[in-house]
């Protein structure tokens, strides 16, 4: 998925908060030896890794793709991704008032790790709390099978 692309998409899954990357951006993120990108047709999760760790950045899916399990695989591939490259935890940040999404990592095992006060800005000079979640890649019993999540 080319930068450009990846940010029509972006602007198109981001439509109040966060603000849509530009295609710079994206192209940008890529050229670092850290990124790990997983795309398919409809979406694509995007972030890096630092030493044990790794942070998702952004997972965009087209709006009319929503609730197909696109976002679970892109999930299970950026998590199998940064687990084969040394990953122990992954991160992200998620808006408070994002209940589709919050649901979403919650079914996939994301637990709450910290919170950042007014991180992102809303229309009107309105902001929004973040939600730092966690998620442990290694361990007893933690095996990474794309299609052994439920509604795949």
């Amino acid at each position: 998925m080319t930068p450009e692309a990846m940010a029509r998409l972006h602007a198109a899954a981001f439509t109040v908060a966060p603000r849509p990357w530009s295609a710079a951006e994206f192209a940008a993120l890529l050229a670092e030896p850290s990124a790990i990108l997983v795309a398919r047709p409809q979406g694509f999760a995007l972030g890096r890794l630092a030493a044990s760790e790794a942070e998702i950045l952004t997972l965009a899916v087209e709006p009319r793709a929503r609730r197909r399990g696109i976002a679970t695989l892109l999930l299970a591939g950026f998590e199998a991704t940064a687990a084969a490259r040394g990953a122990e935890d992954a991160f992200l940040e998620v808006a408070e008032t994002n209940n589709p999404a919050r649901q979403l990592y919650a079914r996939l095992g994301y637990q709450l790790a910290g919170r950042r006060p007014g991180y992102y800005r809303a229309p009107g000079a309105r902001t929004v709390s973040a939600l730092v979640l966690r998620k442990r890649l290694v361990g007893p019993g933690i095996s990474f099978d794309p299609f052994r999540t439920k509604g795949v």
